[in-house]
C-alpha cells in the first residue's frame, strides 16, 4: 500500500466523523431566536469536537509526511486511532444532550485520553520504521513531551469533571488544543533536511 492511499482513507474517515457530528444537531421547530437556545449545549460540544477532529486531521497529515514506507504496524496503529476518533460523535452528542454534566464530560475526557494515546502509538510506530537515527526521528522524539503533557491534561480532566467542575475539565481540553493547534515545526524542518 502506498502512503497516499492511507492518507485518503484517513481523510475520508475524518470527514465522515465531522459529518456525523453535524447531523446530530437537530433543526429546531420555529423560527425565533428562543428556539435556538436549547441547542446551545449541543452546538458548543460540536464546536469543541470539530476543533479536536480538525487538529487531529492537521497533525495526522503532518505525521504521515514522515512515513517513508507503509507496513502493517502503521496500518493497524492508524486504524486504532481512527476507531477511537470515530466514537467522538457519540461522546459529543451525549455531552451536548446532557448539558455538559459531570459524567458525560469525564467520559469525553477519557475518550480524548484514548485518542491521544492512539496518536502517540501511531507516532512511535512510524518512528520505529527508521533503522537509524535521522533528523525525522529526532523531530518525532522532540514531540514526545507534548504528547505526554496532553495525556496528563486529559488524565486530570477526568477527576476535574467528576469532582471539581466540568468547566475546569473543558479548560484542560482547551489547553491541549492550543498545544497542538500548530503542527510541530521540528518535523517540518526535519523533512526539509531529509529531502
Amino acid at each position: 500500500m502506498n502512503k497516499q492511499r492511507l492518507e485518503a482513507f484517513s481523510d475520508g474517515v475524518l470527514a465522515i466523523i465531522i459529518t456525523i457530528m453535524i447531523l446530530e444537531l437537530k433543526i429546531p421547530e420555529g423560527s425565533s431566536i428562543k428556539c435556538l437556545s436549547p441547542l446551545l449545549p449541543a452546538f458548543i460540544s460540536y464546536i469543541l469536537s470539530f476543533v479536536f477532529i480538525g487538529i487531529y486531521w492537521v497533525n495526522h497529515h503532518h505525521l504521515l509526511h514522515t512515513v517513508k514506507k507503509i507496513n502493517s504496524g502503521i496500518l493497524w496503529a492508524n486504524l486504532h486511532l481512527l476507531f477511537w476518533l470515530s466514537i467522538i460523535p457519540f461522546a459529543t452528542g451525549w455531552m451536548g444532550a446532557n448539558k455538559f454534566d459531570r459524567v458525560s464530560v469525564a467520559i469525553y475526557g477519557a475518550l480524548l485520553w484514548i485518542c491521544g494515546a492512539a496518536f502517540s502509538l501511531l507516532s512511535t510506530t512510524i518512528q520505529k520504521t527508521y533503522t537509524h537515527e535521522t533528523p525525522v526521528t529526532k523531530a518525532l522524539s522532540k514531540d514526545k513531551p507534548k504528547r505526554i503533557a496532553s495525556l496528563i491534561c486529559y488524565t486530570l480532566s477526568i477527576p476535574a469533571a467528576l469532582y471539581v467542575s466540568p468547566i475546569l475539565a473543558a479548560c484542560l481540553f482547551a489547553s491541549v488544543s492550543v498545544m497542538w493547534m500548530i503542527p510541530s515545526r521540528n518535523i517540518e524542518k526535519a523533512l526539509i533536511e531529509h529531502e
